[in-house]
Order: C-alpha cells, then structure tokens, then sequence
C-alpha cells in the first residue's frame, strides 16, 4: 500500500507541473500530458526510486532522474507535437527534477526498508573486508 500511495503521490504532483509547463505553456492537450505523466511516471518510479535510490545517494538519483525525464518528456513531446520543444524539455525535466529531490526524501523516509546499518552518514555504502590471520603464511618442505 506504501507503494501505490507514494506512485500515486508522484503521478498527480507530476501531472500538475507536466500540465502547467506543457499544457499551459505549450498548448499540449491533457491526453498528452497525462500518457507523458503516465510513462514518466512508471519508468522514474521503478528505475529512479526503486533501483537506484537504495543503492545510491539521493543526489545520483536524482540526476538519473533528471536524465530519465529529459529523454522521456523529449520522445514524448517530438512524437506528440510538432515543433522544436527542446528548451521547454529542458524546463520540464528540470521541474519534475526538483520536485523528485523531496520525493526521495519522502521515498527514503517512509516507503523503502530503513536497512542503515550498511550505510554511512552520506548514504554510501560501507563495504567490509575480510583477511586472515595470516599474512605471511610459512610453507613447508616436503
């Protein structure tokens, strides 16, 4: 259930700034927005929130993020409409990149497994390594 609260979150938060930046600005039509919403939404929670995020810093994802939606918000928007949208991807990607920074937090905080005990206090992960006692083991003749 944290899952569908947290994507639906996500989905409407996303909608809105897709809708004011595309749909207000842009002329795109809501359909437009809400498939680009729909699949931007999908790809970034399962690959953004859901792989990356445990595994890294909330910084790296989210300019994984930030790559994520501009390639999508691109293909969408030179596929839906005609025209150079290029600098209005950019400002696209760049609001749903904002808002996904607090989205990480929220993600990190109530969604995903609190499992610190791996981690430092940057996020990084704290890899251990195991030796033996021997170093300099003595061989003998036989």
């Amino acid at each position: 259930m944290k899952h569908v609260k947290a994507f639906l979150l996500k989905f409407i938060v996303s909608f809105i700034l897709l809708y004011v930046i595309l749909g207000g600005i842009n002329d795109f039509s809501i359909r437009d927005v809400f498939l680009t919403t729909i699949i931007l939404g999908a790809l970034s929670y399962i690959i953004g929130d859901l792989l990356i995020l445990p595994r890294t810093s909330n910084t790296i994802a989210t300019v994984a993020d930030f790559a994520l939606s501009f390639i999508i918000i691109w293909v969408m928007t030179n596929n839906l409409a005609y025209g150079d949208y290029l600098a209005r991807t950019f400002i696209s990607a760049l609001g749903v990149t904002i808002f996904e920074f607090f989205f990480h937090r929220y993600m990190a905080n109530n969604v995903l497994p609190n499992n610190k005990s791996n981690r430092q206090s940057n996020g990084q992960l704290r890899y251990q390594m195991e030796s033996s006692e021997e170093l300099n083991p003595k061989r003998t003749k036989k």
